[in-house]
């Protein structure tokens, strides 16, 4: 067998190493596809990156509990809140818009992409590049001749400055159109950003009518059970001289528990959505602040405005059809900066180098995009300075294809922008049918509630008289509390539905506690 070479063995050596050094991570991988992972974590208890942790028992290797890294087990503040003071739905909007995390996150990304809109304005302005270098040569040669061997050793050693130029003086429009392009994204961004607000705005506005409501069930459930205690001392009443029944007490029982039942589920329901307000808000849930009742106020059956008025006045302002409208701009922009790839560009461009020392060079090396300077000997200036025009003749396609792509995006983007005006149309008619039924409905509710209190009072009057039955009273009060809920409930349902039409609209600049009709 033949025998290799020392350095090709030893090359093989090193690929073999290195393939290895491919593969050798997979055991930070689990183990096992049905047993939990096992990580490594260091003295404070992080979990940090390596070979599974081999499991201690049997036990141990069949939690799928991860180690709790101490760094994060603190919990931030809740923001300084008056617990004195009760918020109304304006204070909560402004306190959950200075803390809400989204709103902080909208806001850098538009900043970024005001950023992107300068870098793209910087293409107008030269490019300096300074460098600065140190060279060491050394050379040894030796000769073997009838007169004896004979060696000779040289080295030189020097700096070497250089200062560079690139201007891009004409492009036919190319820097222009990413300019433009830039810019109407940075539109976009602070777009998206105004629309997180009104979001935000209703989302807080909705959760605050849903907190009243469920405010409002609890008032009602309390007073179903007042009711109910009425009742069953009428009955114990009517049972305790002679006129009631055993049945009647029975069932008066029966419905006071239910009542109770009734207000500790309200109760329940009542903190699920004070806790969906505090989540709205983006704040901590720790937080407690007090919160306002929302005074009564009687709406208006129907809405005012026609839905074509509404439309005409809206659809211009809404943030998803000004985002498609910049972003068809934006892909227009970047068509004109595709076609100007096919033009000719003019430029300068400028080197000028300084070199030290009995070295002796034939160019300093490139600085980024700038041409060499050549022929430096000892301590010599060298310089350069360009003025040309490069025009691309082919490329293979390549400025053919992004052109088309360009275009199919700019086709796409108009067709975009026409969906979003008929999707808007569609959500504003949509939300504007929603409030007008729940008005009426809200309508009813008050119809209903007036109509209920007044068969619940006679019931009870006439049974307490013992004129009437304890299974009217009790239906009569049932009744009462189902159109007590149900008139809560339609009069936050037509808030959360102006709230709706308002976001619909794009008009959510400041929801009040009552909306103007």
């Amino acid at each position: 067998m033949r025998r290799l070479k020392p350095p090709f063995a030893l090359a093989i050596l090193a690929a073999a190493a290195l393939a290895g050094c491919a593969t050798s991570s997979i055991d930070m991988a689990p183990d096992s596809p049905d047993r939990p992972w096992q990580p490594r974590t260091d003295a404070a208890g992080a979990i940090v990156p390596g070979a599974a942790q081999p499991a201690a028992s049997t036990a141990s290797a069949s939690r799928y509990e991860l180690p709790a890294n101490p760094a994060l087990a603190a919990v931030p503040p809740p923001p300084a809140l008056d617990q004195a003071h009760a918020y109304d739905l304006a204070e909560l909007i402004d306190l959950a818009e200075s803390a809400n995390p989204l709103t902080r996150i909208a806001w850098n990304d538009a900043r970024n992409v005001a950023l992107a809109a300068g870098i793209a304005k910087s293409a107008y302005l030269p490019q300096l590049s300074l460098a600065a270098m140190g060279q060491y040569a050394g050379a040894h040669d030796s000769q073997t001749s009838a007169l004896g061997d004979s060696s000779i050793s040289g080295s030189g050693h020097g700096t070497t400055s250089a200062v560079s130029l690139q201007w891009l003086l004409f492009d036919f429009g190319g820097r222009a159109a990413r300019v433009e392009a830039a810019s109407q994204a940075s539109v976009i961004a602070n777009i998206g950003f105004t629309a997180v607000h009104q979001q935000v705005i209703f989302d807080v506005s909705v959760a605050f009518y849903a907190y009243q409501a469920a405010r409002a069930r609890i008032a009602t459930t309390q007073q179903g059970l007042d009711n109910a205690d009425a009742i069953l001392a009428a009955a114990q009443s009517r049972y305790k001289h002679g006129v009631g029944t055993v049945i009647e007490v029975a069932q008066a029982n029966q419905n006071r528990a239910q009542a109770k039942l009734a207000l500790i589920q309200a109760q329940g329901a009542e903190s699920n959505s004070y806790l969906a307000l505090i989540a709205a808000m983006g704040i901590s849930p720790l937080s407690k602040p007090k919160i306002a009742t929302m005074p009564a106020r009687t709406l208006p059956p129907t809405a005012s405005d026609s839905i074509e008025r509404i439309v005409s006045s809206a659809i211009a302002r809404r943030p998803d059809v000004l985002s498609a409208y910049a972003a068809e701009r934006v892909n227009l922009a970047k068509v004109k900066a595709a076609e100007s790839d096919f033009m000719p560009k003019v430029f300068v461009s400028a080197t000028g180098a300084y070199n030290t020392g009995s070295s002796s060079i034939n160019a300093v090396p490139a600085i980024g995009q700038q041409l060499p300077t050549v022929n430096l000997s000892g301590g010599r200036y060298g310089g350069l300075v360009i003025v040309g025009v490069t025009i691309p003749l082919y490329d293979g396609g390549l400025r053919s294809a992004v052109l088309a792509q360009a275009r199919n995006d700019a086709d796409s983007a108009t067709t975009r922008l026409a969906r979003s005006r008929e999707e808007a149309v569609r959500q504003i008619v949509t939300a504007q049918n929603t409030l007008q039924t729940s008005l009426a409905a809200q309508a009813a509710a008050k119809e209903l509630l007036a109509a209920a209190q007044t068969t619940y009072d006679a019931a009870f009057d006439a049974y307490r008289h013992g004129v009437g039955s304890v299974t009217d009273a009790l239906l009569a009060q049932n009744q009462l509390l189902a159109a007590k809920n149900a008139d809560a409930d339609s009069y936050s349902a037509a808030l959360a539905s102006a709230a709706a039409l308002a976001l619909a609209t794009g008009s959510v600049d400041s929801i009040p506690s009552q909306p103007n009709w």
